[in-house]
C-alpha cells in the first residue's frame, strides 16, 4: 500500500512544482500538496519586482493538491501572520496521512501543524537555510534557542547542501536524522538539443547590438540591494575589455539608478518570465551572482545557468555556491562585496575564450547530479524507509 504523504507549503512556486509532478510519479507514495495561497497562480504584485508577476509555465499539473482556507488579513509569506489555516491539520488528517512533509517554519499555520502533528507521525521538514549571514549578536543567539525548540518538533529533515546541512545540525539535528536531497531545477527545461535557443539568443543578441564575438557577461534577478547588481556594474567598469557587455535581466527598486549609471555596453532587459529564462542565460558566457545578502540562501539561478553550459561567478554569500562551483573548473567565487575580487575574476574570463567554453562545458556536466530525478528518488526512499508500512 503507498505511504501517504502530506506536503504543507505556503503557495505554488516555480522551483517546487516539478519536483511535486517527480515525485508524484513514483510508485509507492501517494502525494498530496496542501497550499495556504495562491501566490503567483494569479497576478500580484511583487515588491521585489516592483510589478504585477504571474508565472506562465504551469505550477499546478501532475499532481494532488488543495488551497486550504487561509484567514490571514494580510496573505502572503512576506510575514509570520500571512499564512492562519485553522483548519489545516484537520484537512491532513481527513485526508490520512501516513506522514507530513513541511517547507518552512516562518508562518502561523506551519509551526502550528508542526507541533500538533509530532509525536503522531512521521514530520520531514525541507528548508534551505544557512548560517552565512550570522554575526554572534545576541538577538541572533536568542534566535537560536528558538530554532532549537522549533526543530524538537521534526523528525528528520532534508537537507539540501553542504550549508543547509550545517545550520540543521547547529540546531540540534543528528546525523540519522539528516538526508540529502538536492535543490534542483529542471535542468531539461533548460537544455537546447537542437540548437533552437541558442539561435534565438544570437538573434536577440544581433537587436541588442552585441556582436557575436564579444563576450557577455549575463545577471539574472531582482534588482534590489540583497542582490548586488550595482557591485557587478562596478566590477564591470573596472574590466580591460572594450568589447565587451552586460546583459541585466530583472526589475527592482535599484533599477532606475543603475541605468543611471551605465554605459552603452550595459542591457536592461526588464522582468523575464520563466519561459523566457533558458534564453536569456544564453546571452552570455558568463553568469554572475554577486549577492551580499541577507538571505541568499541557495541561489537557484546557478544552476539554471548551469544547466545552459554557463561558467558561473558567485560571491561568498551565495548559499549554493560551495556545492556547485569547484573554483576554477567551472566558473569562481569570491569574498562578497569585494569588488576589486570580482573584478580579477571576470578579467581572466573575459581574457579567455577557451577558459569560457571549458566552465561552460563542466557547468553542464556537474548539474547532472543535481537533478529533479534525484532529488524525487532521494525525497521518496527517505519518506519510505522512515514510515511504518
Amino acid at each position: 500500500m503507498a505511504c501517504q504523504l502530506a506536503v504543507i507549503t505556503t503557495h505554488p512556486i516555480q522551483y517546487y512544482a516539478p519536483l511535486f509532478r517527480h515525485v508524484a510519479g513514483h510508485e509507492g507514495i501517494d502525494l498530496k500538496v496542501f497550499y495556504g495561497w495562491t501566490g503567483s497562480t494569479e497576478a500580484s504584485y511583487d515588491p521585489g519586482f516592483e510589478q504585477e508577476v504571474e508565472w506562465d509555465l504551469p505550477l499546478l499539473e501532475g499532481y494532488d493538491h488543495t488551497f486550504v482556507p487561509n484567514e490571514a488579513d494580510e496573505p502572503g509569506t512576506h510575514h509570520f501572520r500571512g499564512m492562519i489555516s485553522p483548519s489545516l491539520p484537520e484537512e491532513v488528517e481527513e485526508w490520512g496521512a501516513d506522514a507530513m512533509l513541511v517547507f518552512g517554519w516562518g508562518w502561523q499555520s506551519h509551526l502550528r501543524t508542526l507541533r500538533h502533528f509530532s509525536g503522531r507521525m512521521p514530520v520531514f521538514f525541507r528548508g534551505d537555510s544557512t548560517l552565512i549571514d550570522e554575526t554572534g549578536m545576541l538577538r541572533q543567539w536568542t534566535r537560536r534557542v528558538g530554532l532549537w525548540w522549533v526543530y524538537r518538533h521534526v523528525d528528520h529533515a532534508l537537507y539540501v547542501g553542504t550549508r543547509n546541512r550545517d545550520y540543521f545540525e547547529t540546531h540540534g539535528l543528528s546525523d540519522d536524522q539528516l538526508h540529502w536531497v538536492p535543490h534542483a531545477i529542471d535542468n531539461d527545461r533548460f537544455a537546447d538539443p537542437d540548437g533552437t535557443r541558442q539561435e534565438q539568443a544570437a538573434a536577440w543578441r544581433r537587436d541588442l547590438g552585441i556582436p557575436p564575438e564579444a563576450p557577455t557577461l549575463v545577471f539574472a534577478g531582482k534588482l534590489s540591494r540583497k542582490k548586488a547588481p550595482g557591485l557587478l556594474l562596478s566590477a564591470f567598469e573596472r574590466l580591460d575589455a572594450p568589447n565587451m557587455h552586460l546583459v541585466v535581466a530583472g526589475s527592482g527598486p535599484l533599477e532606475e539608478e543603475l541605468r543611471r549609471a551605465a554605459s552603452e555596453s550595459v542591457h536592461f532587459l526588464g522582468f523575464q518570465n520563466q519561459s523566457r529564462m533558458p534564453v536569456v542565460y544564453r546571452l552570455g558566457d558568463v553568469f554572475v551572482m554577486p549577492s551580499r545578502g541577507p538571505g541568499e540562501t541557495w541561489g537557484l539561478a546557478i544552476n539554471e545557468a548551469m544547466a545552459c553550459g554557463r561558467a558561473v561567478v558567485a560571491s561568498t554569500k551565495v548559499g549554493g555556491a560551495p556545492d556547485l562551483i569547484v573554483d576554477g573548473e567551472n566558473g569562481f567565487l569570491f569574498e562578497s562585496d569585494d569588488v576589486e575580487a570580482l573584478a580579477s575574476r571576470l578579467q581572466r574570463l573575459v581574457n579567455d575564450p577557451a577558459l569560457r567554453a571549458q566552465m561552460g562545458a563542466a557547468s553542464a556536466r556537474r548539474i547532472d547530479d543535481w537533478s529533479l530525478d534525484e532529488a524525487a528518488r532521494r525525497l521518496v526512499e527517505t519518506v519510505q524507509s522512515h514510515v511504518e508500512s
